[in-house]
């Protein structure tokens, strides 16, 4: 099944309202209290309150599941949360954090005024290191971020190199996917263990929603799930029902911000004023092989690096 046809079914219910319908509810009501403890104890996606999710909820995060190939997704309220939630599920004081020198910068202000003053340590290391990542582990390192590729500059990272460094040393690898979203790249398929995405960008597609999504492995799912709990993270139904209805046209959407992508970077490649246009899907571009081998093509966002101005250079 192509996953433009797979993703207009996921998530939906055998039969029914063609797309899950919003769920608005806290408190939920049983017969009786066994009832209560029997959904509690043994189904995951058990309505029992509304924090831990409704119907809308879990119908989009089965849908996440499958197309990022993972053993379960969680939402969260931003891209930000589902960072800072995920390295949380990870890290304890007197652990090592890894991060690509390129990372998004609330990431890097997250390690740097959250995590380390807690106790976490964090360093940087060169984006395209690839297997070179050994240089820069540590006995206490715990977790390895990944951004491929990474904010503003755009470097592309050898994802599944990195990994099969990081796999043998029991160090958890978190990836930040939210440029390609598992449509255009499968971070667990390449040895990551968790996948983040901020769906308020690609999967919500209209600017009218906020979300985030960290979808994991079997054996890293429980640390996630609990965090989460723990923290008191919830999205509203209506936020869930928002992306829902987006996943359903994001093949179309990617598709045409692959088009409009490549034409702008093409023009601002034959600029006088542009020095370098940072964009993975471009033949000049530093990644463009790495992203050739893993990628299925390319999202919209890209970076400029401009000529300096004549009287600057002066």
């Amino acid at each position: 099944m192509k996953v433009a046809t797979e993703i207009v079914q996921l998530g939906r219910p055998p039969s029914g309202p063609v797309n899950t319908p919003v769920y608005r509810a806290s408190t939920i009501v049983f017969d009786t209290l066994d009832e209560f403890e029997r959904a509690k104890d043994h189904e995951r996606h058990a309505l029992t309150y509304g924090r831990y999710g409704t119907p809308t909820t879990f119908s989009l995060e089965e849908a996440i599941a499958r197309i990022e190939g993972a053993f379960a997704a969680a939402l969260v309220p931003s891209g930000l949360s589902a960072i800072t939630t995920a390295l949380q599920a990870f890290l304890r004081p007197g652990d090592h954090l890894l991060l690509p020198d390129s990372v998004y910068g609330p990431a890097r202000r997250f390690a740097t005024q959250f995590l380390e003053p807690r106790g976490i340590s964090a360093s940087y290391y060169p984006a395209a290191c690839g297997a070179g990542i050994s240089q820069f582990l540590r006995p206490d390192t715990r977790v390895v971020y990944l951004e491929s590729p990474g904010s503003l500059t755009f470097e592309m990272q050898d994802v599944p190199a990195i990994c099969s460094v990081c796999k043998p040393r029991g160090i958890v690898t978190v990836a930040d996917n939210t440029w390609a979203t598992p449509l255009l790249f499968k971070p667990l398929a390449h040895g990551v263990d968790v996948s983040l995405q901020a769906g308020t960008k690609y999967l919500v597609g209209h600017s009218d929603a906020m979300i985030g999504t960290i979808a994991a492995t079997q054996s890293c799912w429980n640390m996630i799930e609990s965090t989460i709990v723990q923290l008191g993270l919830c999205v509203a139904p209506d936020e869930a029902y928002l992306a829902a209805r987006g996943l359903r046209t994001m093949p179309v959407r990617l598709a045409q911000h692959a088009r409009n992508a490549m034409a702008v970077a093409s023009w601002l490649e034959r600029q006088p004023q542009v020095a370098r246009v940072c964009y993975p899907a471009l033949e000049s571009d530093p990644g463009h092989a790495i992203w050739q081998r893993d990628y299925r093509g390319a999202s919209g966002l890209m970076g400029v690096f401009l000529k300096p101005l004549p009287q600057l250079q002066a």
